[in-house]
């Protein structure tokens, strides 16, 4: 009378996704913030800002 009891693998599958799910976030933004690394978008702020500046004091002369 000895039944044997199917182990239940659901909660392991479940642990498996969300542990990918969580790895797969962490590698796309590390390449999602590569852009930053390099300061092209503080070069390019910095410019427009500047260009913004010369464009206001060259209204306020006139």
């Amino acid at each position: 009378m000895s039944e044997t009891q199917e182990k239940d693998n659901f909660w392991l599958y479940i642990g498996g996704l969300i542990v990918a799910t969580i790895i797969l976030v962490f590698m796309l933004k590390a390449d999602e913030t590569k852009h930053l690394q390099s300061g092209a978008v503080a070069q390019s702020q910095a410019e427009v800002f500047q260009k913004i500046e010369n464009k206001h004091r060259n209204s306020n002369t006139n």
